[in-house]
């Protein structure tokens, strides 16, 4: 969860071409967006919201060492004001680990950021806090987990249940100890592991659950909320140091044991950072994900109908640096997007289908690998995909956003 990264996923490097100069469909229409964002921005976070508005959340950097959380909403006229969230002078802000927002179907809101629970490098906590419709301010920071400890959590996937309360699961590190990443984990403690529970518009938090025992140290976890209910995705972590893809659902109130999305056997002995991205309509999952097994750097997708994920169809497999998104279009078609390698590295993305069948890849943009470039940030809305990355030049930093029509 910080910025220690062993075998690093910037630091791949493979001698093959990237996909960005073998791009056959590069010159769709696209449209540069003006971001909501002020100066010194970065980390944006884009989602559809469950009253079906395109939210952008970032944070922005003083001159000092506060820290601002915003968000914006677009709406017919275009972005409406940014508002604060929250500020603090004791956040750990994180490339990787970013803050969020999530909103229901009746405009309830929640946001997470991380601030710090002690003077240890890696002891900070996740800290929610809400808005209900009703309200005009957002309330003081809620705790999701009660441990005390002052050791990692993070990594949060916030889901609208759409009954006024929004689902939360964290990776949670109160077996750790608090040490450093190493081979034999947080300071030879115990295994970080993956946690749920509920939050109401109240700060009533209900049904906290451990999800997994044992999971990658700091890579994204993700989720959706399905038909049948909620799943919850993430890296997990073997005995053997084997990191792939799993998920736990939630039906009848029973989560599931952890399951395998795909076995691609990727032993890495630290954390590669790169989480899984899932989405569903209906009944319908499709998952993306990021791997390097055998040496091999993969970017693959899976769907899900109610039968299990079917057997993954490589997105890109020409030196992908990872940090992957997908939307469903429908219930047979996905978008993927990611970072591809190469000499000038580039946000990418490409439609494939329920059959396996792809679309060809398109440029969205050139960026950067570097930590500073963050997670580039994908959503539909509207008959558009929309996009949002960090520009920067590690002095000062800003948000960029474009859309493509959805052909």
């Amino acid at each position: 969860m910080k910025n220690l990264l062993i075998i690093g996923i910037t630091l791949f490097v493979w001698g093959c071409s990237s996909t960005a100069e073998n791009t056959q469909n590069s010159n769709l229409p696209s449209a540069n967006i003006n971001s909501p964002a002020g100066p010194n921005a970065s980390l944006p976070h884009l989602i559809k919201g469950g009253d079906n508005n395109l939210y952008l959340s970032w944070v922005e950097k003083g001159d000092s060492s506060q820290v601002m959380f915003m968000y914006s909403m677009l709406n017919e006229s275009g972005w409406s004001a940014p508002e604060l969230i929250s500020k603090g002078n004791d956040w750990f802000v994180n490339w990787a680990d970013y803050p969020m927002i999530a909103v229901d179907k009746d405009g309830n809101k929640i946001a997470h950021y991380l601030a710090k629970s002690s003077n240890g490098t890696y002891s900070y906590d996740v800290n929610v806090v809400i808005k209900p419709s009703t309200e005009e301010e957002w309330s003081p920071a809620i705790i999701p987990h009660k441990d005390g400890t002052p050791t990692e959590h993070g990594f949060v996937t916030m889901l609208p249940n759409n009954d006024g309360t929004f689902l939360l699961a964290w990776l949670d590190g109160r077996n750790t100890g608090g040490g450093g990443h190493g081979e034999g984990g947080h300071g030879g403690g115990g295994a970080m592991t993956i946690r749920a529970a509920t939050l109401d518009m109240q700060g009533e938090l209900t049904n906290e659950v451990e999800l997994d025992s044992r999971v990658c140290d700091c890579c994204q976890t993700g989720g959706t909320i399905t038909s049948s209910g909620p799943v919850i995705t993430y890296r997990d972590r073997s005995d053997e140091e084997v990191r792939d893809m799993s998920y736990v659902s939630r039906v009848n109130n029973q989560w599931s044991e952890p399951t395998s999305i795909a076995n691609d056997n990727w032993k890495i002995p630290g954390c590669p950072v790169n989480g899984p991205r899932i989405t569903s309509i209906g009944n319908t999952i499709a998952s993306a994900w990021f791997t390097a097994a055998n040496g091999e750097a993969k970017v693959k997708a899976s769907f899900n109908i109610g039968k299990g994920f079917t057997d993954p169809i490589i997105i890109d497999e020409t030196s992908p640096i990872g940090r992957v998104d997908v939307v469903l279009l429908d219930e047979n078609t996905a978008i993927v997007s990611w970072l591809a390698g190469g000499e000038s590295p580039s946000i990418m993305y490409r439609t494939v289908s329920l059959n396996g069948t792809l679309g060809d890849p398109v440029v969205v943009a050139e960026t950067s690998e570097s930590r500073g470039s963050g997670f580039p940030q994908m959503e539909v809305f509207n008959g558009f995909v929309y996009f949002a990355w960090t520009k920067g030049d590690g002095q000062t930093s800003t948000i960029q956003m474009t859309r493509f029509p959805i052909q």
